[in-house]
């Protein structure tokens, strides 16, 4: 009952926040898209509505790396991302996660954007993965199904972008019923002092970026930090140079702090 109240006030909280932030169109505002925990374009625990290199007829080549430390145990998660005809994402990314024997979950992805196919005004993306977990030896496998949606809109006069996720994750022998769901934001904080540099994202989710995280899926998840895009800096515009400052399950006693960085190149 404590958890379920616990999961019902994030929610309300995070209502409550998202409810601020006005759907008034912005003039091609681009927040530059980071990296989830899982590799796809995105939030840090949700994938977004859009690729990593949306732009017209242009391929793009994205690597990262998140570090979640909690309680002296440090998991690495190196990832990959390709983009292709500004509409397909292809993903990859290892978790290494400590006392697993030295073996790594492994997580793949694939999104479609499909307003870029379509022609739609807000960014929508059909997506998906498959995990291959690896726990003490034994093997599980899991399948996650979404769709998320991206918009822009203002938040106290703060350029900002709201995704929303709905989706489903199957696990093998697990008849698990639960819908996923995940909300959050990006936004440039005080651009006129940062000048676009600095980002604060803040996301919920009732599911982590994969069956076998470190943290619990099975109720809700607060990620908050600071996302500082590097690529704002004249001499890394055309490039995507953006580095992560976040603390994990923010608001419940497993909380973890995590350091990441993406860099990505367009291909041409």
């Amino acid at each position: 009952m404590i958890l379920f109240r616990s999961h019902v006030l994030k929610i309300l909280f995070f209502v409550m926040l998202l409810s601020l932030i006005s759907t008034t169109a912005l003039e091609a505002q681009s927040l530059g898209s980071g990296m989830s925990f899982g590799g796809s374009a995105g939030l840090f625990n949700l994938p977004g509505g859009r690729i990593g290199w949306p732009t017209n007829n242009q391929f793009g080549f994205d690597v990262g790396y998140h570090m979640l430390s909690r309680r002296g145990s440090i998991t690495h998660i190196p990832k990959i991302a390709l983009s292709l005809f500004s509409w397909v994402e292809i993903t990859g990314a290892l978790d290494i996660r400590p006392n697993t024997n030295s073996s790594a979950d492994t997580i793949l992805g694939a999104k479609l954007q499909l307003d870029r196919l379509l022609n739609m005004g807000t960014s929508i993306a059909v997506g998906g993965n498959l995990q291959f977990i690896n726990n003490f030896g034994s093997s599980l496998g899991a399948y996650q199904l979404y769709v998320a949606s991206t918009y822009t809109g203002t938040f106290f006069n703060m350029p900002a972008e709201t995704t929303l996720l709905l989706g489903k994750t199957f696990i093998q022998n697990n008849s698990n019923s639960d819908i996923d769901f995940g909300m959050g934001f990006d936004l440039y904080l005080f651009p006129g002092t940062f000048n676009g540099l600095v980002r604060w994202v803040t996301d919920f989710s009732n599911f982590s970026y994969s069956f076998g995280a470190y943290n619990t899926a099975s109720r809700g998840i607060v990620n908050t930090g600071i996302r500082i895009d590097l690529s704002r800096i004249p001499v890394f515009n055309n490039f995507k140079f953006i580095v992560d400052v976040i603390i994990t399950d923010a608001l419940d006693s497993t909380r973890a702090f995590s350091l990441g960085f993406v860099f990505g190149l367009p291909v041409m």
